[in-house]
């Protein structure tokens, strides 16, 4: 079983910075692709970043990219998400995830952590 475990969330004025955290405890040595997803009130969960099992590939929802960056440790044992130049709209609880293969779609995660929250003031 794989637990993801968040951190970094907080209180930001736009323009600011915030860099979040995953752990993954429990992972098998092949390794999980990983995302991040963010949900605002309201609104559908939707697909922020994601990198592949090896590192080697990543992908970003127009929304934030040139803004945020996901990077990988220890074979992705340990995931950043860099944002930075933060908008009020990218205020949202934000969720690690893992799984198989980078698919833009939450079902096709298996591990999800219980979420941080990143809140932007204008």
């Amino acid at each position: 079983q794989v637990q993801l475990v968040e951190s970094g969330g907080g209180l930001v004025q736009a323009g600011g910075s915030l860099r979040l955290s995953c752990v993954a405890y429990g992972c098998t040595s092949s390794g999980h692709a990983r995302a991040w997803f963010r949900q605002a009130p309201g609104k559908d969960r939707e697909s922020v970043a994601a990198i592949s099992r090896s590192g080697g590939s990543t992908h970003y929802s127009d929304s934030v990219k040139g803004r945020f960056t996901i990077s990988g440790e220890n074979g992705n044992n340990t995931v950043d998400l860099q944002m930075n130049s933060l908008r009020p709209e990218d205020t949202a609880v934000y969720y690690c995830a893992a799984g198989p293969f980078i698919v833009a779609t939450a079902p096709g995660y298996t591990y999800w952590g219980q979420g941080t929250q990143v809140t932007v003031s204008s």
